[in-house]
């Protein structure tokens, strides 16, 4: 399992905080994918909390939620159970849990009034989002290990979750900000993977052979 995100984490720092949660887990059976499932679970829970709008719930329970993804890799590493199926299996569940509260937010925001902004800019964050994870799986299908970016699932999942807690209490175009942010630095993110892309293979055609 890989830790697709928040493995900005240094391994060292991550496994002092894990460890305590995930030996238990691993006495009782549990497995990385079960934990991948719950977290996509969750995530779908938020998202109807979401387009019901409840917010705060949503963000809250977007925030836990996508937290697990500390613990199926970390779990998978306890265990001795680290798979190639499982890595494609967690990255397809985080893609879908994004999309699943962008969509669930989409499904809100055409409910209740002229929301046409809001509307166009979560869909625009669902294609940034499934851009940058496409352009970095593209990128190691050719061999090139591809870990730049500006604006990762960390950054996406705590702005928006935030931007939910948030909204109700302080001023509700916080969410309206986080999708504009979301959509544009998503977007630029998954171009600038493509550049990142551009120039490895440009220096690796370039180099001097050995």
């Amino acid at each position: 399992m890989i830790l697709p995100s928040f493995a900005i984490v240094p391994h060292k720092v991550s496994t002092r905080f894990t460890d305590p949660i995930v030996s238990p887990l691993a006495s009782i059976g549990v497995t990385p994918n079960m934990i991948s499932v719950a977290g996509f679970a969750g995530n779908v829970a938020a998202a109807v909390l979401a387009a019901s709008g409840y917010f705060i719930a949503a963000g809250i329970l977007m925030l836990i939620f996508s937290a697990l993804d500390l613990l199926d890799g970390a779990l998978a590493r306890k265990t001795g159970t680290v798979t190639k199926f499982g890595a494609v299996f967690d990255s397809v569940l985080d893609r879908l849990s994004e999309a699943a509260v962008l969509g669930g937010l989409l499904y809100h925001f055409t409910q209740v009034g002229d929301h046409t902004m809001e509307v166009a800019l979560c869909y625009a964050a669902v294609v940034g989002s499934i851009m940058v994870s496409y352009t970095r799986a593209r990128a190691e299908g050719i061999g090139l290990e591809l870990r730049e970016g500006l604006f990762t699932r960390a950054e996406r999942v705590l702005l928006l979750a935030g931007a939910l807690i948030l909204a109700p209490l302080l001023y509700d175009d916080i969410v309206l900000i986080a999708l504009w942010m979301l959509a544009v630095f998503s977007l630029f993110t998954a171009a600038q993977r493509v550049f990142a892309v551009w120039q490895k293979l440009n220096a690796g055609a370039g180099a001097d052979p050995a």
